[in-house]
């Protein structure tokens, strides 16, 4: 088979009507979703409220209060970075043709959560915006690490052999943030971070990070036909005339921004691209122009909802979301790695 006929295959098993479903279904599930989270919490306000403060906010009231500045920037912060994870975990898998690739799994979380650590002890009255490109460079470099050890194998990188050096590099920063947090006495501060979570998103922060990520997620749109040609190997792209260096040099780009940014506002939160990218594939077919956006909407309510449960689980206290999505994400890392880890 040429690689025009496996490019016409792979659009020709997409499906297309699944993927509008999701996106329109997954709207409204969204819209409910976030304003379910934003009435339940400690102190469980009623809709009628919710829609007041909103559209009449008035800030004498306690309750406008807690929703305009605690419950509506945690819960659109939750969206945004389930997003821009399940997308980030997309893209990994299809340039890299590495079904097991998920930014938590490859090092970049524990590479931006190394770098905030460094933030915070050297750097305590950094603007948030500094501290966001430090959180690019800490991606870089846990990922640069971790193909690094991974490739200095005879046998070259596999799925599994990049899980374990990802594994082992993501230890390794983060005994390197425990000490640092430990020797600065700033472990509270960071513990924030290492369990995962959106309950300290504050408008200010979004408004420094949505631009990146609005950004690099039409980016990854825009790259979605070349990354389903990438995605059937380096021989059929450059069949196709597929400028790979390029595209690979600007999905990296993107990936570190959504994966840096994200970590930067919820912590190290890990399997979130492992799961979602997996689930698109498997309602809307293997074309990234539907996988991409199918990820970002699943991503979004997967994130959402475990902010939620996180919630009302165990009131008033709040379980780490980190901790929540990592019972699905461990069973189904486990499933993946058992039957070889599926297809991309």
């Amino acid at each position: 088979m040429d690689e025009k006929e496996q490019l016409k295959k792979v659009k020709d098993t997409a499906r297309p009507t699944v993927g509008i479903l999701i996106l329109t279904v997954g709207t409204v599930l969204l819209v409910f979703s976030l304003a379910l989270s934003i009435s339940l919490g400690a102190a469980d306000i009623d809709f009628k409220t919710v829609w007041g403060t909103i559209f009449h906010f008035n800030p004498d009231l306690v309750d406008h209060q807690i929703i305009w500045e605690l419950r509506i920037p945690r819960v659109i912060g939750a969206a945004i970075v389930g997003s821009c994870f399940a997308v980030s975990g997309a893209l990994m898998q299809g340039m890299t043709r590495n079904p097991l690739a998920d930014s938590g799994l490859l090092g970049l979380n524990a590479g931006a959560a190394f770098m905030l650590a460094l933030c915070f002890a050297f750097f305590p009255s950094l603007s948030y915006s500094y501290v966001i490109v430090f959180s690019f460079l800490g991606a870089a470099l846990g990922a640069g690490i971790v193909y690094g050890v991974g490739s200095l194998s005879e046998n070259g990188l596999t799925p599994i052999r990049l899980v374990l050096a990802g594994a082992a590099v993501s230890a390794l920063l983060g005994a390197l943030s425990e000490g640092i947090a430990l020797y600065f006495e700033i472990g509270q501060d960071l513990a924030f971070w290492y369990a995962g979570g959106v309950s300290g998103t504050t408008w200010g922060q979004l408004k420094v990070v949505t631009p990146w990520l609005c950004i690099a997620l039409l980016g990854a749109i825009a790259l979605s036909r070349s990354i389903t040609i990438l995605s059937l190997g380096e021989e059929v792209a450059i069949g196709l005339g597929e400028r790979m260096g390029r595209v690979k040099l600007l999905s990296a780009v993107i990936i570190l921004v959504l994966a840096g940014a994200a970590v930067s506002v919820v912590g190290a939160v890990s399997f979130v691209g492992l799961i979602v990218p997996h689930l698109a594939r498997r309602l809307v077919g293997h074309d990234y122009r539907w996988i991409i956006p199918a990820s970002a909407m699943l991503g979004a309510l997967l994130v959402v909802l475990a902010d939620l449960t996180a919630r009302i689980i165990n009131p008033p206290y709040e379980t780490p979301i980190g901790a929540l999505i990592a019972l699905l994400g461990v069973p189904f890392f486990l499933y993946l790695a058992r039957k070889g880890g599926g297809n991309v």
